[in-house]
């Protein structure tokens, strides 16, 4: 069962209304890793906020991205548990969040309450709740790894941004992907997939690999000018609850963040 909204006109576009009505919606493509998230659903949201790779690794190099976001209207795009949701809100911002996982939503709901606007969503469909120059700037952690194609993805965080608005978002660093997946061909975006063990079972979690080269194109090429391409290193207290892997992220990364702006003219 999934859930349709009804929206009002607001300041910052749309906004959700307290009545939800939930119907059957056949329209919305299932995302590749749907099935996936539904298993990790519930361990994920209670593990998201102290597994190291999360807390200390992937949390505080997207916080550093940063602007101040205080009374900005923000998207949340593919918000998992709302982990960053909640972030955002004690920062001040204004947030519209959205994951295309049910399970998600709902712990979502929980953490954060009547406080967002919070929707169901598909990433790789247009951003149909969400007006042209409505939003000051857009949040993804780990998300756009499971979109094809970030063309028309990024089109839509261009379409939705305020001119001059920024988009900070997380990914699988494709030199990683390239090598842990014995990729044979450096510039071909291909579905893979891996066991991830770390929140509490076995699941085989399927993504997209894409070179450096094709994320750079399809942020170019929807009106976005790169302003900052980082690629963390742990903290310190990483190493004490995982030695290994600490050594190993300190040599190599597993992650990027990138920073970048829409252009103004």
């Amino acid at each position: 069962m999934a859930s349709r909204f009804f929206y009002v006109t607001a300041k910052y576009g749309l906004f959700l209304l307290p009545v939800i009505i939930s119907v059957q919606d056949a329209m919305m493509k299932k995302p590749l890793p749907y099935d996936a998230y539904d298993e990790l659903a519930d361990s994920y949201a209670v593990m998201v906020d102290t597994k190291p790779h999360n807390a200390l690794y992937n949390t505080p190099a997207v916080i550093s991205l940063l602007p101040d976001v205080q009374n900005a209207h923000i998207l949340d795009a593919g918000c998992g548990p709302g982990f960053f949701t909640e972030i955002l809100l004690k920062k001040g911002a204004v947030v519209t969040a959205f994951d295309a996982n049910e399970k998600m939503i709902r712990h979502a709901r929980a953490r954060v309450g009547e406080k967002v606007t919070l929707l169901r969503a598909n990433m790789e469909e247009p951003l149909a709740f969400l007006g042209d120059n409505t939003v000051d700037g857009v949040l993804s952690s780990l998300a756009v790894t499971y979109v094809k194609d970030h063309t028309p993805l990024f089109a839509e965080f261009s379409r939705v941004l305020h001119p001059g608005g920024w988009l900070v978002f997380s990914t699988e660093h494709p030199f990683f992907s390239y090598r842990y997946f014995n990729i044979d061909n450096y510039f071909e975006t291909r579905e893979v997939s891996c066991v991830w063990k770390g929140f509490g079972k076995h699941v085989t979690m399927p993504s997209y690999y894409h070179s450096l080269g094709s994320i750079a194109e399809a942020l170019s090429g929807n009106g976005f000018v790169i302003e900052r391409i980082l690629e963390p290193r742990p903290l310190p207290e990483f190493k004490f609850t995982s030695p290994e892997d600490y050594e190993d992220l300190m040599k190599f990364p597993l992650f990027i963040c990138i920073r970048a702006i829409t252009r103004t003219a």
